[in-house]
């Protein structure tokens, strides 16, 4: 066992101490907060769409994930894991094959349990249209990420007036959840509704 972890490169360290990295750590903590504050609201309200308070405690848990995610790299630690077990294995030489099948698996296991929540939460979505366009650019910048093809990483580093697109993609999906989530906390959406038609 020791000699495994030994063999493993991943150091629980800061991987981006950069301000931009730590100003969108602090966005993904802020973002976390509100939709947890917005889940509260929601459970001691009557009248909200189906699930939102579920939902909102999901969204909360993938932003808090996704915090401690962008400074400790995890998913490097995953990846050497996975080096390691090749090479004990004897299939270190085709392990690119293995990561794309493990990759394009993952990427459609999200695809379809956001569809079945999409399918499942129909109502909640419908009224949340912030929230679902902050999830699809995360969802995009995460998926590109992950996939890692050059064309893709050559458009993230691209920096028009300086402003890189990477910042820009996971920075505009976070401030759009924390809209929502905001929102939602200070009158949730389909009480809010509701009093207009009354009125």
């Amino acid at each position: 066992m020791s000699e495994f972890i030994q063999k493993i490169r991943w150091r629980p360290e800061i991987g981006d101490p950069s301000m931009m990295g730590w100003v969108t750590v602090c966005a993904y903590a802020i973002a976390a907060i509100m939709c947890w504050l917005a889940a509260r609201r929601c459970g001691r309200v009557n009248g909200t769409a189906k699930g939102s308070q579920e939902l909102w405690l999901m969204v909360a848990a993938f932003m808090a994930v996704l915090c401690v995610n962008k400074q400790l790299d995890l998913q490097s630690l995953l990846t050497d894991i996975g080096r390691v077990i090749s090479w004990r294995q004897g299939w270190y030489e085709d392990r690119r094959e293995f990561q794309k099948l493990f990759i394009f698996a993952l990427l459609g296991g999200f695809a379809l349990g956001a569809g079945a929540l999409l399918l499942i939460y129909r109502a909640f979505w419908k009224r949340h249209v912030l929230l679902a366009i902050g999830l699809v650019f995360l969802g995009t910048f995460i998926a590109v990420r992950a996939v890692s093809f050059h064309h893709f990483d050559v458009f993230l580093k691209w920096s028009p007036g300086g402003v890189r697109m990477n910042w820009l993609l996971e920075l505009s999906g976070i401030a759009l959840i924390w809209l929502a989530a905001l929102f939602d906390y200070r009158v949730p959406l389909g009480l809010y509704r509701k009093r207009l038609v009354r009125s």
